[in-house]
């Protein structure tokens, strides 16, 4: 044998040897075949391909799987695969009516699969473009993937696994992670340029007559109710909020946002209000579910069931854009003919928490015109601020950096600023403003408080459609309030001698009077609207710190009273 291993490797094929010359090839004549004559024998050894197992349903499901497969097949949907690969196949309930929809669990497929960019329509989109619909259809198309052929080299991918054996679809199939944005991209190229016009028949598109409606008021539509009086939450859609049990981890806390998140137009000051619970969800964040948490949950899920009707904005017509910015993030209201259009907010960012009011403020409006420029952008806007310097900003002459950035994006737009005293702000059912002494604002709808507020004679404020009863107190009243909750003041009254007597005084309703001055105790607020009202007139300038000194003393007094005077008017944006 050793003699012949050193013979074996002299056998090449550019040698021609007789068979007969090699004794172990003489030995096993049936190794060295010319041919093969047939199929291999058995081996411990074969090759296969794994398949994902079928899943298992019950004797119902089968049956079903059964039909449907002969019903596809007849149809010509699907054929009988022999792919390399396959996915196993699953039944989803349809919405509504009943019955079973056969899907297949394509997330092998699907990860390995580059995703189609396609844009899908962003609902904002969608709403805007039924604008002034009065009457309203829809069409369903019966089977709508079913009407989409896959490309044949692409077809072995789309092949499925069951118990009755392996399929492939020849249609567009449901579970395919690019079949939503290619529908959306057939939808389109079919209707881009015949928007106005029915082009269903023309393309050999087939719809579902038990599931289209005809010239209807009001139609559901993505989880909103459209009708001619504008945009409104679906109240089946928010049922599921109303029964959501409080949070008890992280997800579920992003869970119930998102769902919420989802109607955040029609919630005023969504961020604001959902603070306590977004900062749960920060990175290292204890959880700590803490009373302003369940009152946040509790006035989110509140506020979706009081959500108003959004009015379908008219880009022919100005809007109203009304802001309010605080310490607690950014709030803006969209209106059109008194009406409200859309809510926007968001929480303040680390760095914009040490803006100035005077910046903060103008932080709001930008953010309004970002948020949206698709609405205001090429139309006339009119802002309305509480903050009048603000009012000045297009023609302030010095400003800082942030500020003339801001400035080049605000001259983009044909708006004005406008001065709207006190806050200006539109809730979900009443608009609050503000009220000096005898001036009452009230809803219509109360019949009983009109009459009476008829009865004395006392001016009424209609603002728009919705109202809220406020009455403010006067400067008066909040000084007597304010000198009863002074301790100064007390020991004042307690403490007076004969000299003191003599520049002291208190009258009948226990007020203290410096001379012929009222005594201002140490209220910053109180002090505050008291400069405010004095330097910022309705309809004259700004006074001079001299000028408005000699004006408040005629009627006020207190401690360092001209040097808070002239600290105030120095730090007065517009003078």
């Amino acid at each position: 044998m050793p003699n012949q291993k050193h013979i074996e490797p002299t056998v090449n094929a550019t040698e021609i040897q007789e068979i007969k010359k090699i004794l172990v090839v003489c030995e096993f004549p049936d190794v060295f075949l010319e041919e093969l004559s047939g199929l291999p024998p058995d081996r411990n050894v074969e090759y296969g391909t794994r398949f994902q197992e079928a899943y298992r349903m019950a004797p119902d499901e089968l049956k079903e799987l059964k039909t449907q497969l002969q019903e596809q097949l007849d149809k010509g949907f699907i054929r009988p695969s022999s792919s390399p690969c396959g996915c196993p196949a699953l039944f989803v309930e349809k919405k509504d009516q009943g019955g079973k929809r056969l899907c297949v669990d394509y997330r092998p497929l699907n990860a390995v699969t580059v995703k189609n960019k396609y844009p899908l329509l962003h609902i904002d989109i969608l709403f805007d473009q039924l604008a002034g619909a009065r009457v309203f259809s829809k069409i369903d198309l019966r089977s709508g993937y079913y009407q989409i052929k896959i490309r044949e080299e692409d077809i072995p991918k789309a092949a499925f696994s069951t118990r009755y054996g392996m399929y492939e679809y020849l249609v567009l199939s449901f579970g395919l992670t690019n079949a939503p944005a290619f529908f959306m991209y057939m939808m389109n190229s079919v209707f881009m340029n015949e928007l106005d016009k029915f082009v269903v028949v023309e393309h050999k598109l087939y719809a579902k007559f038990s599931k289209c409606t005809f010239w209807l008021k009001e139609v559901s539509f993505l989880g909103h109710i459209l009708s001619e009086k504008g945009v409104a939450v679906d109240p089946s859609k928010v049922e599921c909020v109303l029964n959501w049990k409080q949070p008890e981890t992280v997800t579920e806390i992003r869970s119930f946002l998102g769902l919420a998140g989802y109607y955040r137009r029609f919630i005023k000051d969504f961020s604001k209000t959902a603070k306590p619970m977004t900062s749960l969800t920060k990175k290292n964040a204890k959880y700590s579910w803490s009373p302003n948490c369940e009152e946040a949950f509790q006035s989110l899920k509140k506020s979706l069931t009081t959500a108003p009707v959004l009015a379908q904005p008219d880009v022919t017509k100005p809007f109203d854009v009304y802001y309010d910015a605080s310490g607690n993030g950014l709030g803006c209201v969209l209106m059109q003919e008194g009406r409200v259009v859309a809510y926007a907010s968001r929480q303040l960012r680390k760095h914009e928490a040490n803006y100035p009011t005077h910046d903060l403020e103008l932080a709001a409006v930008v953010h309004a015109l970002k948020i949206w420029r698709h609405y205001l952008l090429g139309n006339t806007c009119h802002i309305y601020t509480d903050h009048k310097s603000l009012k000045y900003i297009l023609t302030q002459p010095e400003l800082n950096m942030r500020q003339r950035r801001w400035l080049e994006l605000i001259k983009d737009y044909d708006l004005e600023i406008h001065y709207h005293p006190g806050k200006a702000n539109v809730v979900a059912d009443a608009l609050s403003c503000r009220a000096h002494c005898n001036v009452i604002e009230a809803r219509p709808t109360v019949r009983v408080l009109c009459c009476e507020i008829d009865k004395i004679e006392l001016p009424t404020k209609q603002l728009a459609e919705l109202y809220n009863l406020i009455i403010e107190p006067t400067i008066k009243e909040q000084i007597i309030t304010a000198q009863k909750q002074d301790k100064g003041m007390a020991f004042i009254r307690e403490g007076m001698d004969e000299e003191k007597r003599a520049c002291f005084t208190l009258d009948d309703q226990g007020v203290l009077w410096f001379k012929n001055r009222i005594v201002i105790p140490k209220d910053m607020e109180l002090r505050k609207r008291i400069l405010d009202e004095a330097h910022m007139p309705m309809f004259t300038m700004h006074p001079g710190s001299n000028k408005m000194y000699q004006d408040l003393k005629q009627k006020f007094w207190w401690i360092h009273m001209k040097r808070e005077i002239a600290k105030y008017v120095s730090e007065c944006d517009v003078c």
